[in-house]
């Protein structure tokens, strides 16, 4: 129960960030600059490629030593799991979009499905990582794990924030209501504390899917940021301010991880 409770406490973090972009509705007429984008997603990406290392593979691998499996195993194959997860749903987003689009074939509404989905979708992971690390931290705080899942989940709720601004705006702009625009874009991030509880669930009723559990997080977000997250920090000619987000956020999400622990 410690678990589920600190999963729902990281995950609804996660969640509030993307609720508070999407509130920018209330606020604002447009989204955050590009620049500022730049800096959160690149910022994001360097926390989750550090967060992937050390607050999942390597706590995957120790679990599995301790299990008596084979170490490499366990992270291996769970990264390749997560992988080809996110591969199958992505290919199969827009041919659910087309099927939306026979409903409605108003282009602004399929753009907007399309981006809805993509960014829902590419939260999943995000929330089982968040949940899975915070898991870890309620069964061993002494390793400074706290401090970790901590730093992962605010790394994905500052790339949240811009996330539910960016669903939320363009309803507005296309004539929805600011409550209907906020509801959207609150929504897309409701599947971060479902998934993340859920993971800690199949992870707690069965500890020798720990290891996997933990290895598929670690795939599936490294998926995001090698396919999302980076192409955004350096959408068109951003400069080095993408690389520098990426930099900044691995070297924090590194220092608390290792220092801490």
């Amino acid at each position: 129960m410690d678990a589920m409770m600190w999963a729902a406490a990281g995950t609804g973090f996660t969640f509030l960030m993307t609720s508070l972009g999407a509130a920018m509705v209330f606020f604002l007429r447009k989204p955050p600059s590009a620049q500022v984008q730049r800096v959160f997603y690149g910022f994001a990406a360097g926390v989750m490629i550090a967060a992937s290392i050390w607050s999942l593979l390597l706590p995957a691998m120790e679990r599995a030593e301790e299990m008596g499996m084979v170490v490499w195993l366990p992270a291996a194959g769970g990264v390749i799991c997560g992988l080809f997860f996110l591969l199958a749903l992505d290919a199969a987003l827009p041919s659910i979009c087309r099927k939306m689009g026979k409903v409605r074939q108003d282009r602004a509404f399929l753009r907007n499905t399309l981006f809805f989905s993509a960014v829902t979708l590419h939260n999943v992971p995000e929330g089982m990582a968040v949940g899975l690390a915070f898991a870890l931290a309620a069964t061993d705080p002494s390793q400074g794990t706290f401090a970790a899942a901590a730093a992962l989940a605010f790394g994905i709720g500052i790339q949240n924030f811009p996330e539910g601004a960016a669903i939320s705006l363009p309803l507005l702009q296309e004539g929805k209501r600011p409550r209907r625009a906020f509801f959207m874009g609150m929504l897309s991030g409701a599947v971060e504390p479902l998934f993340g509880i859920l993971a800690v669930a199949i992870g707690a009723a069965t500890s020798a899917a720990m290891p996997w559990m933990l290895s598929f997080a670690a795939g599936a977000m490294l998926y995001v940021v090698v396919e999302e997250l980076i192409p955004q920090a350096h959408w068109e000619e951003a400069g080095s301010i993408g690389t520098i987000g990426v930099m900044a956020g691995f070297l924090v999400m590194m220092i608390l991880d290792v220092a801490l622990g």
